[in-house]
């Protein structure tokens, strides 16, 4: 998923004024055979209920085994035998965790994805009870890691940190407390994320007359039932296009207002709930709300850091956005001369329209160029090229539905990971939004890394060439960056192996959609689906020029969501009306008036998601960073390998193994700054 930030230079260079103790960059970790359980597809044996829940059992009583060793370890405790312990006992427990969690999420069947929650809900027991173990604690606490390398330090330092964050000094009774409410939210969020699968939304329209506008390919895959009416759903696939090229305005304000209710209401009332127990989580921890606790260990390190930010982004993209309404509104005037503002349904399309008139560029005209199966090709080649990872399907592969493609990733003849995509629309799956999970950590010499991305686009039937539109084909890069630095941050530690701070973790996957704005890069996989012509460089180019259009509307919106998820969590929860916080942070930060009989906020995917809560924010910041890495690419050619080895060993193949500031000075060879993210933001179309 994807998004900015500013004038931030200032704010930027302040959180870095106190750097960590410099420590010499830790090695890249080669790749390594692997022999054992953790080279078997996590799908293995969970094809039915049964054997589904009968891993489950045997992987949770694996974890307490593992656990109740670490508790009865004697003093001395060393780095080997307790910290490497509780290395195991992580990876016994995401060996649960990571299957029942996509799986909850995408498999077709009702009782696998209720067996798949059940896991969820013993695995949120284990967990809740473990992250205020007293015990473990003070098993790591005792460790002497002096001569451990620096790595290992970073490890052991960020668990103890991580234990105190949790409540672990805290009394008997506010630890059980604590624990019961990490638990009850665990299932709300559940819950929430249930609701939005099961609310697919539809719109039906009279005739072919309401898709006027729309491409010939949307409207084939949409032919009228046997009444004459056609059905259309609120999947990514289905809502895109028709809000960019539907010429009926009344149909944009249609589906939109279906498409920003997915959810409600039921999704009120656990939103609510979950504001609620993060209220009582916070000061059963000491903390004023949940949002300061939830920013103690990002690198934004305060909920004052992240309101200022916000306040910047908004101040520095103020005039720019003026000016891209102002020809917005223009535009609208000619097909309404009366008109005197552009509402949220018309931004998308009359967006549309200025590019095509201002910047001779029509959305339209690339698409052919885009067919899903060339852009899935093309993200694989591309990352081969970069990073000298090669991919092939991997045979014999169990997967939970026949339209998921397995692959295995290779380097030097040895398999280093594994990717399953499931990337088009099906019930019963999230079908806005895509994600990427990594439903098990690499970690080196002992198990493979395996990924798995979920999105609605289009394609997937028979005859369908699938025709992504540019953000679309952005949007799967994007994942895809996600995916590559999972596989390739596998560590010797399997903590170290999860990536580094969650406001650093976007800015990977965002630089990777720089890719798809350039020609030469597209042109390797970009071509017509009839033809088979390369995609121009000419028209790639006038797409470029018109995206500058919008990018500072598009940063307004962006801070709706950010601004949304704090505030829903840095006051009283009593005190927090969701719907009117959208209401008045919309109108606030955006032109577009806010559309009444709209609950944005109940298909927010991100408010039950634990790295995002209150900390939307982490797009926009992770997107600073990802403009001044890209700064040192050869803009020339962007497919050199040199410099993507380079970024691959200092940046993604070290995971989470030091703090990302120091994984991003050790790849620019100084502390990041804004001034790549301003210049794109002020850059003006021409």
């Amino acid at each position: 998923m994807r998004f900015l930030r500013l004038g931030l230079a200032v704010l930027l260079l302040s959180l870095l004024a106190v750097a960590p103790v410099q420590v010499a960059p830790a090695p890249a970790v080669a790749p390594v055979a692997i022999d054992g359980p953790g080279t078997a597809p996590f799908f293995a044996g969970l094809g039915d209920v049964t054997s589904f829940n009968a891993a489950m059992e045997t992987r949770l009583a694996a974890a307490q085994q593992t656990l109740d060793r670490l508790l009865a370890v004697k003093a001395p405790h060393t780095v080997e035998n307790t910290l490497r312990l509780y290395d195991d006992l992580s990876i016994a427990v995401s060996a649960a965790s990571g299957p029942a969690g996509i799986l909850a999420t995408v498999h077709p069947d009702a009782a696998m994805r209720k067996a798949a929650e059940d896991a969820q809900e013993r695995l949120r027991a284990f967990t809740s009870d473990l992250a205020l173990n007293r015990g473990v604690y003070e098993a790591l606490a005792a460790i002497d890691a002096s001569r451990a390398d620096a790595e290992t330090q970073h490890y052991l330092r960020s668990q103890l940190r991580a234990y105190r964050l949790a409540g672990v000094d805290k009394d008997a009774a506010t630890r059980e407390r604590i624990t019961q409410l990490q638990r009850d939210l665990g299932a709300a969020q559940v819950e929430f994320l249930r609701n939005i699968r099961a609310n697919t939304r539809t719109l039906v329209l009279e005739s072919d007359a309401d898709l006027a506008g729309l491409p010939q390919d949307y409207i084939a895959r949409h032919p009228p039932g046997p009444d004459g009416e056609i059905t259309l759903t609120t999947n990514d696939n289905d809502v895109r296009p028709l809000l960019t090229f539907a010429k009926k305005e009344d149909v944009r304000k249609r589906m939109l207002v279906e498409f920003a209710n997915i959810g409600y209401p039921a999704n009120v009332a656990v939103l609510e709930k979950m504001i609620a127990l993060r209220g009582d989580i916070a000061r059963a921890l000491g903390q004023p709300n949940w949002a300061t606790a939830d920013m103690l260990d990002r690198m934004s390190g305060s909920v004052g850091a992240v309101s200022e930010f916000i306040d910047r982004v908004v101040e520095a993209s103020g005039r720019k956005a003026a000016r891209e309404y102002d020809e917005l509104l223009k535009r609208k005037k000619q097909d309404v001369p009366d008109a005197t503002g552009v509402n949220a349904w018309e931004n998308t399309y009359y967006s549309e329209l200025v590019r095509r008139a201002s910047y001779d560029f029509d959305a339209q005209s690339v698409r052919p160029y885009f067919p899903y199966a060339r852009v899935e090709q093309g993200v694989l080649d591309v990352t081969s090229a970069l990073y000298g990872v090669r991919y092939r399907p991997a045979k014999g592969v169990r997967v939970w539905d026949a339209s998921v493609e397995a692959y295995e990733a290779l380097e030097g003849g040895s398999v280093i990971g594994r990717l399953y995509l499931d990337m088009h629309p099906r019930q019963n799956k999230q079908n806005n939004n895509a994600i990427t999970s990594t439903v098990r950590v690499g970690v080196a010499g002992r198990q493979l890394p395996e990924v798995v991305l979920v999105a609605a686009y289009p394609g997937g039937q028979p005859g369908d060439p699938g025709l992504m539109t540019h953000d679309e084909v952005a949007s799967l890069f994007h994942e895809f960056g996600h995916a590559v630095h999972a596989i390739l941050s596998a560590r010797p530690w399997f903590g170290t192996g999860r990536l580094a701070e969650r406001d650093f973790v976007e800015a990977p996957s965002q630089m990777f959609e720089e890719w798809t704005w350039d020609p030469a890069t597209l042109a390797t996989f970009a071509k017509h689906y009839q033809t088979n012509e390369p995609i121009p460089a000419a028209l790639v180019n006038k797409m470029r020029r018109a995206n500058e259009f919008g990018q500072a509307l598009g940063v307004r919106q962006q801070m709706v969501f950010a601004k949304l998820s704090l505030s829903l969590h840095d006051r009283d929860p009593k005190r927090v009306d969701s719907t009117a916080l959208v209401r008045e942070i919309t109108n606030k930060y955006t032109p577009f008036p806010y559309v009444e009989g709209t609950h944005r906020q109940t298909a927010f995917t991100h408010l039950a998601n634990r790295n995002y809560t209150s900390s939307y924010y982490t797009y926009m910041w992770s997107l600073v960073i990802a403009k001044d890495l890209f700064s040192k690419f050869d803009q020339k050619n962007l497919l050199a390998p040199g410099i993507a080895r380079k970024y691959r060993d200092a940046v993604l193949g070290q995971g989470g193994s030091k703090p990302a500031a120091d994984l991003v000075r050790d790849f620019l060879g100084r502390p990041f700054n804004a001034k790549a993210w301003e210049e794109w933001l002020n850059r003006q179309s021409s």
